[in-house]
């Protein structure tokens, strides 16, 4: 099965910088940056232009990256969603009603988790219970 390009420019872009961001290379770059700013403040007189320039700097590719790692990330929920529902729905016996849990309440989330929780508490204390059987009496 080949793998459709995604077609929105902003999906491309997301994509391509979430990549670019998380390399090593991009890493230097960054600490570059921040080493000539610092090696400039003696030129500047660490003046408030120096130290805005930096800032400035900074938060925009902070406001600019929580949108593309946002995007990124929404992406790659709902791939793993997808995925996730199908092996639900071909594991036989498996329980068909929770293939959309993301898209409940959080109280009906809330009651499905109490029930799945009482049934691993069920199972540790059958593990428990056989443990406690076989082991050698004193």
């Amino acid at each position: 099965m080949k793998t459709s390009r995604p077609s929105s420019l902003f999906t491309r872009f997301a994509k391509w910088s979430a990549r670019t961001a998380g390399r090593p290379g991009t890493f230097v770059i960054a600490v570059c940056v921040l080493l000539a700013w610092a090696l400039c403040g003696p030129f500047f007189g660490f003046n408030d232009t120096w130290q805005l320039l930096i800032n400035t700097s900074t938060t925009i590719v902070t406001f600019l990256m929580v949108f593309v790692i946002q995007s990124t990330q929404n992406r790659d929920t709902e791939a793993m969603q997808v995925k996730l529902d199908e092996l639900i729905r071909t594991h036989i016996g498996a329980q068909n009603a929770l293939l959309d849990l993301e898209e409940m309440e959080e109280e009906e989330l809330d009651r499905i988790h109490a029930t799945y929780e009482k049934l691993a508490q069920k199972a540790r204390d059958e593990i428990q219970r056989k443990r406690r059987s076989l082991s050698p009496k004193d």
